[in-house]
């Protein structure tokens, strides 16, 4: 990568290292051809076994020309998915810097008066049609680039871990999927599944409380290896009445099980064995993984567990598709809920709100005593609190008793 006349890589440069890069694709098709692609649909045991075939070269080359493949297959080392990703990630933010800077400005006046009426001119309707829905996409995707950056440069701030960017795609909503520290050598992971509303340019809150559950657990357990994971890979309901459909659930269920599955795959690779691994759904989220203890993938006809995961945490949930917590095949033991209280609470949006939403047998939400389980205790007010510090960096109820089921202290959790 050659810049222009100076030490600074500009957008223009990536923008310029892509095209050079489908040119030595092109260029170097016959030996490119001669390195085995992965396993087409591959579970990630399969995708893991090819990677691990392939020479040190080999891998380079193939990170260097297809990193949107590598970056987005489940079984492959964090490391090696991030360093895809990172590239893309790069490439992804000069083309997108350098469309957003090529979009007209709007034509001003905005308005003409006609007679007695004022309208749209027609200049200014004439650009909104070309460029006002390109223009909100790319601000939005620069505005989830310019958030997982922020994350990026954090790294060893009060301790805090590298980084992995484990999925993006700024397309749409978006996707991204990024940890704190290694997820394939931790002692303890957690996997955290927002909810409604969900999107790459507002996902900034999303990534600081997957820091807020990292820095927690390590209080708790500050001997232990901990790695918490932002997981958005899914396209989430954009508005409360969307959520109460199962549809976007049912659609998230296979990407979700089979990460958690490909994350236990290369952890085993990585250390011989698994890591004990908690998985949080916020609001919509709980649906998300309600649906991804019940899916089986085209892979595999059964499961030896529900779900890769030692205990499932529902924070203000709708409901997780079912009455009881067994018929999802999870230990009521390790099943632990939460809601928030106040008015405009969860329970007022679920119950009296009129929007029950429906997505448990019966109406059953996680926080019933007949779904089983455990009912932790929270000093959230609204629906998004769980996660809270205060001024002094003191934690909230509700977040330190995650952090305890995520380090493994049950006897710590206080109950309601």
């Amino acid at each position: 990568l050659k810049a222009d006349d100076d030490l600074s890589v500009a957008a223009e440069d990536w923008v310029d290292a892509k095209k050079d890069t489908g040119e030595v694709r092109s260029g170097a098709k016959e030996y490119l051809g001669e390195i085995k692609p992965p396993p087409k649909d591959g579970d990630p045991k399969s995708n893991a076994d090819w990677w691990k075939g392939l020479s040190e070269q080999e891998k380079a080359d193939y990170i260097s020309m297809h990193p949107d493949s590598v970056g987005n297959l489940n079984g492959l080392p964090a490391d090696v998915r991030d360093e895809a990703n990172r590239a893309i990630f790069e490439e992804k933010r000069a083309e997108y810097q350098t469309q957003y800077k090529n979009i007209p400005e709007e034509p001003k006046p905005k308005y003409v008066s006609s007679g007695r009426a004022i309208r749209y001119s027609d200049e200014w309707l004439e650009w909104r049609q070309k460029y006002e829905g390109r223009r909100a996409h790319l601000k939005s995707a620069l505005e989830g680039v310019k958030a997982i950056q922020k994350r990026f440069d954090r790294t060893g701030e009060g301790g805090l871990p590298e980084a992995y960017l484990l999925r993006f795609d700024p397309n749409d909503d978006g996707r991204v999927v990024l940890a704190n520290g290694n997820p394939d050598t931790a002692d303890h992971t957690a996997l955290y599944v927002p909810g409604t509303k969900t999107h790459s340019g507002g996902i900034d809150g999303d990534l600081n409380r997957g820091v807020t559950l990292w820095q927690e657990s390590h209080t708790l357990s500050p001997g232990d290896k901990i790695s918490t994971i932002t997981w958005f890979d899914y396209d989430a309901p954009n508005q409360i009445p969307n959520a109460t459909s199962d549809k976007y659930a049912e659609k998230a269920a296979s990407a979700l099980r089979e990460f958690l599955d490909g994350n236990r795959v290369a952890h085993e690779a990585a250390t011989g064995g698994t890591a004990h691994t908690t998985v949080i759904g916020h609001s919509y989220g709980s649906t998300v993984i309600g649906d991804a203890a019940k899916y089986r993938s085209d892979y595999a006809d059964t499961w030896s567990d529900p779900l890769p995961a030692d205990d499932v945490i529902a924070a203000g949930s709708p409901g997780m598709q079912a009455e009881h917590a067994a018929d999802l095949g999870i230990d009521p033991d390790h099943m632990w809920a939460m809601k928030a209280g106040g008015v405009g609470s969860d329970d007022w949006f679920v119950r009296e709100g009129g929007r029950r939403v429906g997505l448990g047998g019966n109406g059953v939400i996680p926080t019933d005593r007949e779904f089983g389980g455990h009912v932790m205790e929270s000093d959230s007010d609204d629906h998004g609190g769980y996660w809270k510090v205060d001024d002094h960096q003191r934690p909230s109820v509700s977040l330190k008793n995650q952090a305890r089921v995520i380090v493994g202290d049950y006897m710590g959790v206080t109950l309601e």
